[in-house]
């Protein structure tokens, strides 16, 4: 089995990519534009960036069945280093390729009081997402409107309701689909 390639420039495409998360956690509801990547289905381009971007030998990854697959664990392994955990608790990082299938939010670690920062991130990839329409954001980074609409995950904005009734604790959420990624931290209020 022949691994896909990591970023074509590996300095340069890791630095836009990190600049593109970055741009994204800081902006919520921002649909952000990535580097081209390729990757092993059914694994997108943004989600392995954000994967080769964010993950390393210190960084626990927990896979959905959906992206447990012997090529995407390869490709992660490979690019990234990354130790894979069988429960959802022990990850800092989730990759979940099959929204549908998401586990309870419970199920993952959402910090303490006083280390919010040890919670989970949770990497989705939806079929969708677009700005200007759907749910209104506000909160800390989000001038003036911020609208969001995320396609294939219908009971995403119920998590995305739940988790902010947590904080300071909570999980936070990067939405991926193709090479476009938008992010929204547990600070993020979604309003209807």
């Amino acid at each position: 089995m022949v691994l896909p390639a990591g970023f074509a420039d590996p300095v340069l495409d890791s630095q836009r990519a990190f600049r593109g998360v970055l741009d994204a956690i800081a902006h919520p509801g921002r649909v952000v534009l990535l580097p081209p990547l390729a990757a092993p289905g059914p694994l997108g381009a943004a989600a392995a960036s954000v994967c080769l971007t964010l993950l390393d030998f210190d960084t626990p990854l927990w896979l959905d069945p959906g992206a447990a697959r012997t090529d995407v664990v390869d490709y992660l392994r490979f690019h990234c280093g990354v130790p894979l955990v069988q429960s959802a608790a022990a990850a800092r990082f989730a990759l979940i390729a099959d929204v549908g299938h998401l586990p309870p939010l419970e199920a993952f670690d959402a910090g303490t009081d006083e280390r919010p920062d040890l919670s989970a991130t949770l990497v989705l990839q939806v079929d969708g997402l677009q700005s200007r329409r759907g749910r209104r954001l506000c909160g800390p980074g989000i001038d003036g409107e911020v609208r969001l609409e995320v396609l294939g995950a219908p009971a995403f904005w119920e998590l995305a309701h739940a988790n902010k009734a947590r904080f300071p604790r909570g999980v936070d959420f990067i939405l991926c689909t193709g090479d476009c990624l938008a992010a929204l931290p547990r600070t993020t209020c979604v309003e209807a």
